[in-house]
């Protein structure tokens, strides 16, 4: 997936018999796409017209080559390394490394960047009623996880998802900071702000040394709750066990939805 012009052009796989999609072609389309001629981002490269006709014509291109292309464009190559929820290694990976979770059942590791959670990404975090109904009354203001992403940029807006019995989203928290601390430090530091039971603490974080607090502040509530048979309806969303980034559809009509609640 790679951004041309404040657009975001996602190209596809392809297989050795589907020419029509090959990496040289896909090149090529790009390149037309960003309004540069072979001689312009030759230029750009500091390279001959001919070294980026050679590649438009073939697959064999190396990674330093592709990553030059492509920043010529005013882009950046992104390469990812996906693992279904099904591979025996994604549990040592999300333990091992602070990756992107898209969903329930994908684990999302880049393979050049240093820091996985690159931009600011909405999310919607699921919680239970007994935490959530606090946290939009301004008495909770730390979400305890065992794992969290802990690169999430200052800022990064939260959708509060309240499980069973309520079932829906219920407002809106910016994410002002993530912590992975040591469970002693985190209950000495938060107990007090994140309405939790000393045993429920316990037996949560049973196995773990250490956990995730995330910092809330801004809390808004929604100015109705929309219940989860909406939200399958209008954004086919599905209940995440901890947390899901936000999709563009629901992102974009929860901004209508929260336009009329007060600052």
């Amino acid at each position: 997936m790679k951004k041309l012009s404040g657009k975001i052009i996602e190209t596809k796989a392809f297989s050795e018999g589907e020419i029509e999609v090959s990496l040289g072609r896909r090149l090529r389309q790009l390149r037309e796409l960003a309004g540069m001629t072979q001689s312009e981002l030759a230029g750009q490269i500091g390279t001959s017209r001919s070294a980026i006709s050679r590649v438009e014509n073939h697959d064999d291109v190396s990674v330093a080559m592709l990553k030059a292309l492509v920043g010529g464009m005013g882009a950046k190559l992104r390469i990812d390394a996906s693992f279904d929820a099904s591979s025996p290694v994604m549990l040592r990976i999300r333990e091992a490394f602070d990756v992107e979770q898209t969903d329930d059942d994908q684990l999302l590791f880049p393979i050049f960047e240093e820091e996985p959670f690159r931009t600011r990404r909405d999310v919607v975090l699921s919680i239970k009623p007994q935490y959530s109904t606090p946290i939009l009354e301004g008495v909770k203001t730390v979400e305890l996880r065992r794992r969290f992403p802990v690169k999430v940029p200052k800022g990064t807006l939260a959708y509060i998802y309240s499980t069973s019995p309520t079932r829906a989203l219920t407002g809106t928290a910016y994410i002002s900071g993530v912590e992975k601390i040591s469970l002693e430090e985190m209950w000495t530091k938060y107990s007090s702000v994140a309405c939790i039971k000393r045993s429920d603490f316990d037996d949560y974080f049973s196995g773990l040394d250490q956990g995730i607090a995330i910092q809330l502040e801004h809390v808004r509530q929604l100015p109705r709750a929309i219940g989860l048979d909406e939200l399958r309806n209008r954004f086919e969303f599905t209940p995440p066990q901890s947390f899901v980034y936000a999709n563009p559809l629901l992102r974009e009509a929860l901004k209508h939805e929260s336009s009329s609640l007060p600052n």
